[in-house]
């Protein structure tokens, strides 16, 4: 695991940014997305081979290490839900609002996979 600021009451050390550490963290934050990482994992394999390109493999890599980020982090995890929630809200500007906060959040959890 590596290290990283501490945002509080994470849930798990962030994983190091290999598939075994990925699955091993995904586990325990969020089990029943096992099946989803194993599909991405292998279509990201074939295209790799297909393409003879290592750029799926690498962007299934931050994909997931994104998703991970998110789901172990209690602050993210909470304004990404509250924000989806509010993605088809009759007010535009609600819905405007909730668009902008998921970014936000993926912005700030692909910033910190990246440190």
């Amino acid at each position: 695991m590596s290290t990283q600021a501490d945002h509080g009451n994470e849930l798990i050390p962030r994983p190091e940014l290999n598939p075994d550490a990925l699955r091993a963290a995904l586990a325990v934050v969020a089990p029943g997305r096992l099946d989803e990482m194993q599909t991405m994992k292998d279509e990201a394999f074939a295209k790799a081979v297909e393409w003879q390109s290592l750029s799926p493999v690498q962007s299934w890599v931050l994909i997931w290490a994104k998703e991970i980020e998110i789901a172990r982090r209690p602050d993210l995890s909470t304004r990404y839900a509250q924000a989806q929630s509010n993605l088809e809200h009759e007010d535009p500007a609600i819905a405007w609002e909730a668009l902008r906060e998921l970014s936000a959040v993926v912005d700030e959890a692909m910033k910190a996979v990246r440190e």
